[in-house]
């Protein structure tokens, strides 16, 4: 198996296996154009012939804080180690610009406990991810993810207060 950066001819898998998956809210459906700009945050994995076997993305919002997001592996992937192959790179990713504090939000929390993730009871400490995605979500009243993190809640937040996600939180409840 290999495990690259995604490159512009990736970006129709791409977009496809994680549009695929949100149909039941497992994902949140990216359009085209949103995946072609942020290829760059993409990281593929391939079978030894060159098959696509599935991606996931690191969004860096700052120095302070990264998201791991848009992880999904082909059915025929599951269990053969591709989704711990993209999860160590976009590991590695983030070390590799000094970021130490990496979070998620998922429904398969059991997989990222093993990388060093727990969970954050509160959604609220991580505003950076509800101002840029959350308060956008069709689930936003019926959220049944859970955040993680991995190294410490970060202080700082860069697209909005602590204090104002926590009220978005709060009206979600």
């Amino acid at each position: 198996m290999q495990v690259r950066k995604a490159r512009l001819q990736d970006a129709t898998q791409i977009f496809e296996i994680v549009n695929a998956h949100s149909h039941d809210g497992t994902l949140i459906r990216r359009p085209f154009s949103e995946v072609c700009e942020n290829i760059r945050d993409f990281t593929v994995a391939l079978s030894d012939a060159g098959v696509f076997l599935g991606c996931g993305a690191l969004h860096l919002y700052g120095p302070h804080l990264c998201e791991v997001r848009s992880i999904v592996v082909k059915p025929e992937a599951k269990g053969r180690g591709a989704g711990s192959a993209i999860l160590k790179a976009l590991l590695d990713e983030a070390e590799s610009h000094g970021v130490q504090s990496i979070c998620l939000f998922t429904r398969i929390a059991d997989f990222f406990f093993k990388y060093g993730f727990r969970i954050v009871e509160d959604k609220a400490e991580l505003p950076d991810k509800i101002f840029k995605d959350c308060q956008n979500c069709p689930r936003l009243h019926r959220c049944d993810e859970v955040s993680m993190v991995r190294g410490r809640i970060p202080r700082v937040s860069i697209l909005g207060p602590k204090d104002e996600a926590q009220q978005l939180v709060r009206l979600a409840g």
